[in-house]
């Protein structure tokens, strides 16, 4: 069997009004999709999704540059090379390829991408607890006590975990860390004794106000602080983890050890979280592994769709000690309407289909359905 062909597909679906959502200093008014596909004379076909972050054109222009390597090889011993710490760029056009050739191996040999990265010396996980993902749509002009309601709803449809942000921007209506707090008590309250508690700072706080927030967070038995300050201040992260008992957590944009090691050897995390969709998954069971040598979970970073949660969801089955994953509360029917036939969601929990690879295949027509809308995922209010 031979490689033919490497496409991407790149999606869009504008958000209507009533869905599109705000955080910091700006509005989301659609959802997008990058997918890869593998083609073989085999008839057996790969998928992935690399994250749309990296912008589903200029995704699609480098894997056509990538695939020239690829096309005639086997699939079964091919391989893609993670670029290094400084090749971010190219690291989401590589995941993507990554990914789709793990499903396509996956269906060679008949096993599921979990089967294939456990082998034979244990039985990866049948189902995945996940945690909803949201908080992202609270406006602090516009009754911020909204996100108390939205907890409330995720725990009434079955997730034992929730994980919320900080709101729109803080400056705006001269938000405290001594208001802010307020809130995510409001928010322990109602969900008290239901639901495990995470918060993501998206990299938005100085250290003194991650400190103060995070203290907060101890006092209610938060489970994780994500990102609470820029990404590069690593000595920041090991302070933050020294001084705290909540697990202070980090590494979405890493895609490669060499960045993730030295946050591991500080230490800097508590948990890392690195994404199959920008890492891929050999390069991000790699990651994994390594954390878990060190005493650190990783739970990882799966914002985007539901092609890219079933390679998350592998890493994750197949890990030595699995916890949670990642499901995207806001990202509206493109999520998973992009597959045929979606896995199941029940009481919280992802059930992994038992078929080979990532078990799932692509929707038809899917370039119809979801044509791709120009211009970033993203734009300013203000």
């Amino acid at each position: 069997m031979k490689i033919t062909d490497i496409r991407t597909l790149c999606l869009s679906r504008p958000h209507e009004p009533e869905r599109q959502w705000a955080t910091a200093g700006v509005r989301v008014p659609k959802a997008d999709c990058a997918v890869t596909v593998i083609e073989t004379d085999g008839g057996l076909t790969g998928i992935g999704e690399p994250s749309a972050y990296g912008n589903p054109p200029a995704i699609r222009a480098r894997i056509d540059e990538l695939k020239t390597d690829l096309i005639g090889a086997d699939p079964s011993s091919a391989t893609v090379a993670m670029p290094g710490a400084d090749g971010r760029a190219d690291a989401i056009p590589v995941a993507g390829v990554d990914c789709a050739l793990w499903d396509l191996k996956g269906k060679i040999a008949g096993q599921t991408v979990a089967q294939m990265l456990t082998g034979e010396s244990a039985r990866p996980l049948e189902r995945i607890r996940l945690y909803a993902s949201a908080g992202v749509n609270y406006d602090w002009e516009d009754r911020p006590e909204s996100v108390v309601d939205e907890a409330v709803e995720m725990a009434g449809r079955g997730f034992t975990a929730f994980k919320m942000r900080i709101g729109t921007e803080w400056a705006w209506a001269d938000v405290t860390v001594e208001r802010f707090t307020a809130l995510l008590a409001q928010v322990t309250d109602a969900v008290a004794g239901r639901m495990e508690l995470m918060l993501d700072g998206n990299c938005r706080l100085d250290e003194e106000q991650a400190l103060f927030v995070g203290r907060a967070l101890d006092e209610m038995g938060w489970t994780w602080f994500e990102e609470p300050i820029p990404g590069a201040q690593r000595d920041g992260y090991a302070r933050l983890n020294e001084a705290l008992d909540i697990a202070v957590t980090g590494g979405e944009t890493m895609h490669h050890l060499d960045q993730v090691q030295p946050y591991l050897e500080e230490p800097a995390y508590a948990i890392v979280q690195v994404d199959a969709g920008i890492c891929g998954i050999t390069e991000g069971r790699r990651i994994g592994l390594a954390a878990h040598e060190r005493g650190v979970p990783h739970c990882p970073h799966s914002w985007h769709n539901g092609l890219m949660a079933m390679a998350n969801a592998a890493l994750v089955a197949a890990h030595p000690a699995p916890r949670v994953l990642e499901l995207n509360m806001a990202q509206g029917p493109l999520q998973w309407e992009i597959l045929a036939a979606p896995p199941r969601i029940e009481d919280g929990h992802l059930v992994l289909p038992d078929g080979p690879g990532f078990g799932v295949e692509l929707a038809e027509d899917l370039e119809r359905r979801f044509p791709f809308i120009d211009g970033p995922w993203a734009e300013s209010v203000r």
